[in-house]
C-alpha cells in the first residue's frame, strides 16, 4: 500500500491551476516516481462559490488557516504572490511543520534569506525553482549539477515580456510602443507593464540566481537596473550594422574585486549564443570553472511550464521526506561578497549623438573622450537634414565612472544637440 502524502495549495490562478492540472494529468508517472499517494486537500481562493479554471476533488477555502493549521497537510505550495501575505503564509507554514515550495520571485528576492532561515532552524525544504525562468530547472541544476562549479558568470534573458518587444522591433523593424500595445493585447505583458519593460522583474529573478551562484547573500537593492523604453528601432538598426543585436540582459559575474550585479539593455554579437533568443523564449548562460561555457533554454513563463517547475519541487519534497534529508541543502550563501557600484563597471559603449554638422565637431568629441582616457573602436556618422548629423561612438572598453565623465563634457559642448541613447555591449571576451 502506498503512502500518502496531503497538499495544500494557496492560490488557483495561472500557476496554481498548472499544478492541479499536471497533478491530475501525471498522476500515475509522478506516483510510481515518488511511489507516494498525492492528495490535494484544500486550495485557497478568494471565493470559493465562484467557478474555477480548474475543478477536482478538493476543499476551496477563502480562510489561509484552514490549511496552514491543519495537521494533517504535509506541503504547502505558495502561487498566489506578492509579498504579503505570502510572506506570512510561508512563516506560519514553516513554524506549524510543513515543507513549502513557492513561485514567488518578489518575495525571494526581499526576504529570502529570512525565509530559508526559518526554514533551516524549523528542519524543512523550501523549494523555489518556479521563481525564476518558468520551466527552465536552473536552480536545481546550480544547486545541484553545478556545485562543483566556481561560477564566474551568468548571464540571462529572464524577461519573456522585454526579449517578445525587442525580438519584434529587430525582426519587424516596428516602434516600441507599437509592439508593447501587441504584447498586451496577446498576454505578453500587463495592463502595467513597468515590472517587465523597466527590468525590474528580470532583477528580481537576478538577486536569486546570483546569490546562488556565488553563495553569497544578494537582494533586489544589489541590482543595477535599467529597462528597454529608451530603446529605438534606430539603435536595433545601428546594432545590426554593428552585427549586432540588442537584448535585456541579466548579468551577474564573480570578479576579484567583488561581484558585478547588473539588469540593462546590452548589445551582444549575433554570434554570442544568447543573440538567436526570440520572442517568449528564456535563457540562461552560464559559465563554471570546470564545466566552461553552458546554457539552458525554454520558456520562462506560462501555467504548464511554471507549474512543471513546482511539481518537480514537489516530487523532490517528497523523496525528501521518505529519506529524512528535509532543509539538506536550502541555503548556500556563506560568503560576504562585494558589490560593485556601477560606477566600476567595465564596459565597451554605444552612444548614439545628434550633433552639428559641422568641420572638426567629431575631431571636439575625440578629444572630450581622450581626456577621460577612451579611445574609439567604430564611429559611425549619418547625415540628417538641417545641417544636423547622427553620429554613433563605440567605445573600446571602460570604466563607466569614465564614460560618465566623458558624457559631462559631451553635453556642455554646444554642438551636440542631444545625447539620444547609451547602451552597454555585453562580448564573450568582457
Amino acid at each position: 500500500m502506498l503512502n500518502k502524502v496531503h497538499l495544500g495549495i494557496l492560490g488557483l490562478g495561472t500557476v496554481g491551476s498548472g499544478v492541479v492540472s499536471i497533478l491530475q494529468q501525471n498522476a500515475q508517472d509522478i506516483q510510481t516516481r515518488t511511489e507516494y499517494e498525492i492528495i490535494i486537500k484544500r486550495v485557497l481562493v478568494l471565493n470559493p462559490k465562484e467557478p474555477q479554471k480548474i475543478t477536482g476533488d478538493f476543499e476551496l477555502t477563502d480562510k489561509a488557516d484552514d490549511i496552514l493549521l491543519d495537521p494533517e497537510i504535509d506541503i504547502i505550495i505558495e502561487v498566489i504572490g506578492g509579498i504579503e501575505p505570502a510572506r506570512s503564509f510561508i512563516l506560519k507554514a514553516l513554524h506549524n511543520g510543513k515543507h513549502v515550495i513557492t513561485a514567488n520571485k518578489d518575495l525571494l528576492a526581499l526576504h529570502g534569506q529570512e525565509l530559508l532561515q526559518v526554514a533551516k532552524e524549523e528542519g524543512k525544504d523550501l523549494f523555489f525553482e518556479a521563481s525564476v525562468a518558468g520551466g527552465i530547472p536552473i536552480i536545481a541544476a546550480m544547486k545541484q549539477s553545478l556545485a562543483a562549479n566556481r561560477i564566474s558568470q551568468i548571464i540571462g534573458i529572464i524577461n519573456g515580456t522585454t526579449n517578445y518587444i525587442l525580438t519584434a522591433m529587430a525582426d519587424q523593424g516596428r516602434d516600441y510602443q507599437e509592439v508593447l500595445a501587441e504584447a498586451q493585447k496577446l498576454g505578453y505583458a500587463e495592463a502595467d507593464p513597468t515590472s517587465d519593460v523597466e527590468g525590474l522583474d528580470a532583477a528580481r529573478k537576478l538577486a536569486i540566481l546570483a546569490s546562488i551562484a556565488f553563495n553569497s547573500r544578494i537582494t533586489l537593492s544589489d541590482v543595477y537596473v535599467e529597462g528597454i523604453s529608451k530603446i529605438t528601432r534606430d539603435d536595433l538598426l545601428y546594432a545590426a550594422e554593428l552585427g549586432s543585436t540588442i537584448k535585456l540582459l541579466a548579468i551577474g559575474k564573480h570578479q576579484d574585486e567583488g561581484i558585478e550585479i547588473r539588469v540593462h539593455p546590452a548589445i551582444i554579437p549575433k554570434t554570442h549564443p544568447l543573440a538567436s533568443v526570440s520572442g517568449v523564449f528564456n535563457a540562461i548562460y552560464i559559465v563554471g570553472n570546470a564545466i566552461g561555457e553552458t546554457m539552458f533554454y525554454g520558456r520562462g513563463a506560462g501555467s504548464l511550464p511554471t507549474g512543471s517547475a513546482v511539481v518537480s519541487d514537489l516530487m523532490q519534497v517528497i523523496r525528501n521526506i521518505q529519506t529524512k534529508s528535509s532543509a539538506a541543502i536550502n541555503c548556500s550563501c556563506y560568503l560576504d561578497l562585494p558589490i560593485k557600484t556601477s560606477s566600476e563597471f567595465f564596459t565597451s559603449f554605444y552612444i548614439r549623438l545628434l550633433v552639428i554638422d559641422e568641420p572638426k565637431v567629431l575631431a571636439t568629441l575625440a578629444l572630450l573622450f581622450a581626456e577621460a582616457n577612451i579611445s574609439f573602436a567604430s564611429i559611425i556618422q549619418k547625415p540628417r537634414e538641417n545641417k544636423e548629423a547622427e553620429i554613433v561612438l563605440v567605445t573600446h572598453p571602460c570604466r563607466e565612472g569614465q564614460l560618465q565623465e566623458a558624457l559631462d563634457s559631451v553635453r556642455a559642448y554646444s554642438k551636440v544637440l542631444n545625447i539620444k541613447n547609451v547602451i552597454r555591449f555585453e562580448t564573450d571576451s568582457q
